[in-house]
C-alpha cells in the first residue's frame, strides 16, 4: 500500500478530551456516550480527517447524509448539538456556520394515553417486578429510567412520597406514592433486603453511586439505604475496584414485559413504559387537578409542555360534547 494513500487519522487524545469536557459539565453518561458516538461517526464520515479542517459544507454533508438515511427530527438536532459541542467546548473554536446550519422543526404530536380500564388490563397481564414498576410508573408518573434507579432512600412510606435524583436535566423532585403500592413495595423491599443481606455474607453488595460519593463515604456502596430497588438478577465484577456489585434490572426487561402485556392484553394502541406516564398525567387533569401541580409532579421545566395533555383528555375531540348527543 502506499504510504500516501493512508488516510490522516485524528490526533490522539481527541475523543478523549471530549469525554473529559462533557464529564467536567457533569452530562450524564448517556449524553457522553452519545455525543462521542456522534463525534466518532462524523470522523469516520470524513475518511479521519480533523475536525478543526473541516468546514461548513462538510458538515451540512454529514447532516444531510443523515436525512437521506431517514433519521428523524430528534435525531438530526442530537448529532448537531454533538458537534457544536465538539467544536465550541472541546476544539474551542465557534464556527460562525455552525449557528447558521437549519435546525429542523420537530412537529408536536399528540401523546398516547389509555384509559383507566386499559392500563388495568395492562397490569393485569403482567406479574412480578415488571408488574409492580409498571404499575409505579402509572401511579407515579415516573419515566422508566427513573423508576429503575430508584434507591431504598428514595421512599417515604409515611409522607406518601417518592423523591426522583437526577432525573432528566439532572433535576430532583418530588411526586406521589400511591396508598395501593404501599403494601406490595414493602413486601419486594423485604425480599431485596433478604438478598442484600446474603450479597453482603458473600462479600458483595456493593452498588454504585453518584459522582465521587464512594470516596466521601466508603461504606456507603454496602449500606442498605443506597440499594437499588429492583435490583438485577445477578452480581457483575467492577474491573477497577475489584466489588462485587448489582447493576439496577435493565430497562429492556420491563420494556418487554409491557410490550408482551399490551399483546397479550388485546390493546388496539401501542402502549409503551412511558405511555403509563401519559397516562398518570391525563388521568389526574380529567380528576380536576390544577395544571401547576402536574406540572412538578411529572418535572417538567416548562408548563407548556404539560398543557400537551389538555388536548388529551378521555372526553371525545378538545373536551366537546357532540350535538348529536
Amino acid at each position: 500500500m502506499n504510504p500516501t494513500d493512508r488516510t490522516p487519522s485524528p490526533p490522539a487524545g481527541l475523543f478523549e478530551r471530549l469525554r473529559s469536557e462533557l464529564q467536567l459539565r457533569h452530562y450524564s453518561p448517556r449524553t457522553q456516550r452519545a455525543y462521542e458516538a456522534w463525534a466518532r461517526r462524523y470522523v469516520a464520515f470524513h475518511k479521519r480527517r480533523h475536525p478543526r479542517d473541516l468546514d461548513a459544507e462538510a458538515l451540512r454533508a454529514f447532516l444531510d447524509d443523515l436525512v437521506s438515511r431517514g433519521a428523524s427530527t430528534s435525531t438530526h438536532q442530537q448529532a448537531l448539538c454533538a458537534l457544536t459541542f465538539l467544536y465550541a467546548d472541546v476544539l474551542a473554536m465557534k464556527p460562525p456556520w455552525v449557528d447558521e446550519l437549519v435546525r429542523p422543526k420537530r412537529q408536536p404530536s399528540l401523546p398516547l394515553v389509555l384509559t383507566r380500564d386499559e392500563v388495568n388490563a395492562l397490569l393485569r397481564q403482567m406479574s412480578g417486578t415488571p408488574q409492580l414498576m409498571a404499575a409505579l410508573m402509572y401511579g407515579s408518573g415516573l419515566r422508566l429510567l427513573e423508576c429503575a434507579q430508584l434507591r431504598v432512600k428514595d421512599i417515604d412510606f409515611g409522607a406518601g412520597q417518592v423523591v426522583i435524583r437526577r432525573g432528566k436535566g439532572r433535576k430532583d423532585r418530588l411526586t406521589v406514592l400511591p396508598n395501593k403500592l404501599q403494601q406490595p413495595l414493602q413486601a419486594h423491599l423485604r425480599a431485596v433486603q433478604s438478598q442484600h443481606t446474603a450479597d453482603l455474607a458473600a462479600g458483595a453488595g456493593y452498588v454504585e453511586l453518584p459522582g465521587a460519593l464512594a470516596t466521601k463515604y466508603p461504606n456507603a456502596p454496602r449500606e442498605w439505604p443506597w440499594q437499588w430497588i429492583f435490583p438485577a438478577t445477578r452480581c457483575y465484577l467492577h474491573p477497577a475496584t475489584g466489588q462485587r456489585r448489582r447493576h439496577h434490572l435493565h430497562e429492556t426487561v420491563v420494556q418487554r414485559a409491557v410490550r408482551q402485556a399490551a399483546l397479550a392484553a388485546h390493546l388496539t394502541k401501542p402502549a409503551t413504559c412511558h405511555t403509563l406516564r401519559h397516562s398518570f398525567a391525563t388521568h389526574l387533569l380529567e380528576a380536576g387537578y390544577d395544571i401547576r401541580t402536574i406540572q412538578e409532579l411529572l418535572g417538567h421545566a416548562d408548563v407548556g409542555t404539560t398543557m400537551i395533555y389538555t388536548h388529551v383528555l378521555n372526553r371525545g375531540g378538545l373536551g366537546v360534547r357532540s350535538p348529536f348527543d
